[in-house]
């Protein structure tokens, strides 16, 4: 491989002048940097990244932590991540397991972004403690080298629960998601908070995964107890299509015997007959902010915790409360 070395003996200049005029500095002279540019060109020569982060202590990545790669919420959201971080120069390293997590303390990137819960707080606290810049979407934690930019799953929760209230539910059923999830106990939070604030409603906890196989789970349950119609709010919309396909396969009907809510407004659902009714939120925009107050953090710049809004969406998938049997 070429090195800068075999450059500035071709040119009979020096290596710092070398190094110089590939830096694009102005201790040289624009004839002696074209020259020594078009010899570089001539030999091919490639550029030493891991050498330049070095020096210059920077390597214009982020890195993004998942807990996996499926979910419909992740498109979304990294490409709401990649347009801002392109736009400010950075490009993007998206990672999942535990060898990933070397690659802060070993400044492979800048900084991070952390939506994977089997990342440890603890670990994220030590790497701010040594000045490593961190935002993180699926926790709390304070430190001046932590920002939080996080769903505000407790109003959408409230959001879904009062719509199934409001229709004059009595049985509501809800299909939580996996015990370490941030967003699942946030929303199944906010769920408990609303419910006990009424009185002569039943309700019934399933625990799910987040995944459609954990909603086809949950209805294998509700189907086997269904006497009459009763309401069901899964967590995340995976569970709910799972839910929807199985109970297709019944004589029952979503909207009709069924009522179900669900949250993420993932673009599959649009296409649900009925169309579900859901929580919304702009997972682009959600991506966006986070890249942003990362830079922010590593250009020294002081950022404030930031919240993602949401919406209700309506669908034919609720319907007021009967009392036919089934």
């Amino acid at each position: 491989m070429v090195s800068i070395k075999d450059i500035a003996k071709k040119a009979g200049v020096s290596i710092s002048t070398v190094s110089y005029a590939l830096n694009g500095s102005s201790k040289v002279t624009d004839e002696t940097s074209s020259r020594i540019l078009a010899i570089a060109q001539e030999m091919n020569y490639i550029p030493n990244a891991a050498a330049r982060t070095l020096k210059k202590r920077e390597t214009k990545i982020l890195g993004v932590f998942l807990t996996d790669f499926k979910g419909d919420v992740y498109g979304d959201l990294l490409d709401g991540m990649k347009e801002l971080a392109n736009a400010q120069g950075y490009d993007l390293i998206v990672c999942s397991g535990k060898q990933s997590h070397r690659m802060l303390p070993e400044r492979a990137i800048d900084g991070a972004i952390i939506l994977d819960q089997a990342f440890a707080s603890e670990e994220l606290l030590e790497y701010a403690d040594r000045n490593h810049k961190i935002v993180v979407l699926d926790r709390e934690l304070k430190h001046k080298n932590i920002n939080q930019v996080l769903l505000d799953n407790k109003a959408g929760a409230t959001l879904a629960t009062e719509y199934l209230l409001d229709r004059g539910h009595k049985k509501i059923y809800i299909v939580s998601g996996p015990s370490g999830s941030f967003d699942s106990n946030q929303r199944m939070k906010a769920v408990k908070q609303t419910l006990d604030r009424v009185d002569h409603v039943e309700w019934i906890e399933i625990e799910g995964d987040f995944k459609k196989s954990g909603g086809e789970k949950a209805a294998e349950r509700i189907i086997k107890e269904y006497k009459e119609p009763v309401a069901v709010f899964c967590l995340n919309d995976e569970m709910a299509v799972g839910l929807c396909n199985r109970v297709t396969d019944t004589g029952l009907a979503i909207g009709e015997h069924i009522h179900l809510i669900g949250f993420d407004n993932i673009e599959l659902t649009r296409y649900l007959q009925p169309r579900l009714a859901t929580i919304d939120y702009s997972k682009r925009k959600w991506g966006a902010l986070a890249a942003e107050q990362l830079i922010k953090l590593i250009a020294g710049e002081t950022v404030e915790n930031e919240r993602i809004y949401v919406t209700l969406v309506e669908g034919e998938s609720v319907g007021h409360a009967t009392k036919k049997v089934y």
